[in-house]
């Protein structure tokens, strides 16, 4: 069974959000398109309490881009994004959420990040989302969302790693580019990790002709 991954398509990661991703929005319809060709569609949802430590608000002296440690992690500071409660952590107002079975949030733990969809940075605290894909029979996830450089890519790296058979849907994902390269090393990472990368025509392009076979 196939499961789509809609990664954070939150109205802070989108044209005029607190941590707007370029084009952004280009991802929504995208997602919509894709969600027809799934029995199975989840959300993950970044939803920060306010004093996260990943909120360079939430440290003297740094501005967002600085590094810090948490968790004797390295630490990207962001501006303050996907608060709980608040209308940036809403999802995109035009993304189709009627058949998303369950969203997972995810950074609620205010001493450590949580750019996967599956586990914190740490690898400390799973969702839940990788035992509810298994428990529903799911043994493939095609991925797709924000950001291709932080969430997306690390959802699809751990979904590998879980053993799913991963897809990320190049064209339904944006990156934030902190470096200019940022999105060709995250397509390049996953490629090496035995990911497959398909543009949405592509995709669509082999479910129809699977349905046209059986």
């Amino acid at each position: 069974m196939e499961a789509l991954i809609l990664v954070d398509i939150q109205r802070d990661f989108l044209p005029g959000g607190a941590l707007a991703v370029n084009d952004g929005d280009t991802v929504v319809p995208v997602a919509n398109t894709l969600q027809p060709y799934f029995d199975l569609i989840v959300a993950t949802q970044d939803y920060h309490p306010a004093d996260h430590l990943s909120f360079a608000a939430n440290h003297s002296e740094k501005q967002p881009g600085d590094l810090v440690q948490l968790k004797g992690l390295k630490q990207v500071l962001w501006p303050v994004h996907c608060v709980q409660g608040a209308t940036g952590a809403q999802f995109a107002d035009n993304l189709s959420m009627d058949r998303v079975a369950k969203i997972f949030p995810k950074g609620t733990d205010p001493e450590i990040d949580s750019y996967s969809g599956f586990f914190d940075n740490g690898h400390l605290k799973a969702t839940g989302l990788g035992d509810y894909l298994k428990e529903k029979g799911v043994d493939k996830v095609v991925v797709m969302g924000l950001a291709t450089d932080y969430c997306v890519k690390f959802t699809a790296l751990d979904a590998k790693q879980l053993g799913f058979t991963t897809v990320v849907i190049g064209d339904g994902t944006r990156a934030v580019n902190l470096q200019p390269d940022d999105f060709d090393k995250a397509i390049a990472e996953m490629k090496a990790a035995g990911i497959q990368i398909l543009s949405s025509e592509e995709f669509v392009a082999k479910q129809k002709e699977k349905a046209s076979r059986s």
